[in-house]
């Protein structure tokens, strides 16, 4: 069977306060290292009353400590709001810290509002426009030591300079980083959850386009998708209604934490938010295990993914638990594990 990855996002909800989402977030990891999952990916996100971690480093390697097995990486660190120096010291000492299981996703969007972003950026540097390819560039050559003859940062050294850079892995939801990715070499996340872009045309497109490089000898693709799985369809449904509240707001620029499957029920839905609601459930599975499956075989079959990496956003905390624990066991990875 395919191959399972968690994204966490450190969910706040109306009743779980930021500082307790991160504890969340270790115990889940440690939930999924359990399990059998492959990689526990956080991402970076600011100014998100939704969003406890704006640092994906720093959650790195407090479930890195914690967790025997799996792979934790970023999903993903916002390349242009760093330097890259930055990026290359933290993750060379997570990479030296736990060797081996170090993953390094970078995006290019900000994660934020156009004012936070100004602030994250506004003393880095004077550049505009979209600079991820040379902050890109420079992050690799942090890596390979291999910046010009003459260049200025030739005596920098990236510390600790005996540990490499971790694996690199571009993030994307759209045509451009499936290319990009194909084209340096390297591996690939698509964001079914919230693209636009055909899921199924990024991925093959990835895989047509590869160029083996120093990175990487062979593509490798990751399906990132949306999912809450419980025992029953209805139950299932039941806890999807946090989500589906939350995606009406969040279409509406109200960036609010989750709210209960009471309030949810509750809302007074217009026909046009209904339609909305409807619209967004193609990218969420919802449903038992055998009904996940059933919608995500024609996905998974079509765009082929090496790994499937879930992201299940719901209210309670042990209900988000169960539906990895469900899914697991409909991905039969405890049988993967004990091969």
């Amino acid at each position: 069977m395919l191959p399972l990855s968690v994204l966490d996002l450190s969910v706040v909800t109306t009743a779980t306060k930021p500082s307790a989402a991160l504890r969340n977030s270790i115990d889940l990891a440690k939930h999924a290292d359990r399990l059998g999952y492959v990689r526990y990916w956080l991402a970076e996100h600011h100014n998100l009353s939704s969003v406890a971690s704006p640092a994906p480093d720093l959650m790195i390697g407090q479930i890195a400590a914690v967790t025997e097995r799996i792979r934790v990486g970023s999903g993903g660190v916002m390349l242009p709001n760093h330097a890259p120096l930055v990026v290359a010291e933290r993750f060379k000492m997570l990479e030296a810290l736990f060797p081996g299981r170090i993953d390094l996703g970078l995006g290019r969007a900000p994660g934020t509002d156009r004012a936070t972003m100004h602030a994250l950026r506004n003393r880095l540097d004077g550049r505009e426009g979209d600079d991820f390819l040379e902050r890109l560039l420079e992050l690799t050559l942090w890596g390979t030591r291999e910046f010009p003859e003459g260049h200025p940062y030739n005596n920098v050294v990236a510390m600790p300079d005996d540990a490499p850079l971790p694996p690199i892995w571009l993030l994307g939801s759209s045509d451009y980083s499936s290319d990009l990715s194909a084209q340096i070499g390297m591996g690939f996340a698509f964001a079914h959850h919230f693209a636009s872009h055909d899921a199924i045309d990024a991925m093959i497109h990835y895989r047509a386009r590869f160029k083996p490089s120093q990175w990487r000898s062979e593509p490798h693709a990751i399906l990132a998708i949306a999912a809450i799985v419980a025992e029953t369809d209805a139950e299932a449904e039941k806890l999807a209604s946090s989500s589906d509240l939350n995606r009406l707001r969040r279409d509406r620029g109200q960036y609010l934490p989750l709210p209960s499957v009471e309030e949810a029920l509750a809302y007074p839905y217009s026909d046009g938010e209904r339609m909305s609601v409807e619209r967004n459930r193609s990218r969420l599975f919802v449903g038992s295990p055998a009904t996940v499956m059933r919608k995500l075989e024609p996905l998974i079959a079509a765009s082929q993914p090496d790994e499937l990496m879930v992201i299940t956003a719901v209210f309670d905390h042990e209900a988000r638990k169960r539906s990895y624990s469900l899914l697991a066991d409909a991905f039969q990875l405890g049988k993967r594990a004990a091969a």
